[in-house]
């Protein structure tokens, strides 16, 4: 084989190598999807928060990782289970705590019980008003039935089942934490 063929082949081994990684990434991303996650909550959106009207208040969480649950003020015993799991999560992120929020966002005219406000100190309260905010979240199911979570930029990213589990909760928020450094 002659120098010049030689180097030809050179030339497109090394081009061929570089290329590999990306054409491989692209093949795996369009015909491969893995058989189980990472993560617990179900990938969702990102459907911003704040489009359109938003709440009022609602820009007092923006920066931070915001748990967020839709729910009616009267506040049934699942409402209220939601919102024990909303602060124990919260509480088990130790000194990372401060980097999150928990908002209900009521979806009616009722107002909340007073005793709510005590057992659940900390939480931010706002009415959904003409936000569309619930709509936007109820695209399967109903937006009561789950827990979000809200990235800093004000982004709903990821969905808890209906009576999910706060171990795999505080594992999802952990790893999220870690992730997006110190914030």
């Amino acid at each position: 084989m002659s120098d010049g063929k030689k180097s030809n082949w050179i030339i497109l081994l090394i081009g061929a190598i570089a290329a590999f990684p990306l054409v491989g990434s692209y093949v795996l991303y369009q015909f491969w999807e893995p058989d189980e996650f990472v993560n617990y909550g179900e990938l969702f959106g990102p459907v911003p928060a704040e489009q359109g009207p938003v709440p009022v208040g609602f820009d007092a969480v923006r920066g931070k990782w915001t748990f967020l649950m839709v729910d009616s003020g009267e506040c049934d015993a699942y409402c209220q289970r939601k919102l024990y799991i909303m602060r124990q999560v919260r509480l088990t992120q130790g000194e990372d705590m401060q980097r999150v929020e928990r908002v209900w966002l009521i979806d009616d005219v009722h107002a909340p019980a007073a005793q709510l406000f005590i057992d659940y100190k900390g939480t931010q309260v706002f009415a959904a008003g003409t936000s569309g905010l619930p709509a936007r979240l109820s695209a399967e199911g109903r937006a009561r039935d789950h827990i979000y979570l809200v990235d800093p930029l004000g982004n709903v990213m990821m969905r808890y089942p209906r009576d999910p589990d706060p171990s795999l909760i505080k594992k999802d928020l952990r790893r999220l934490l870690k992730s997006s450094g110190v914030g």
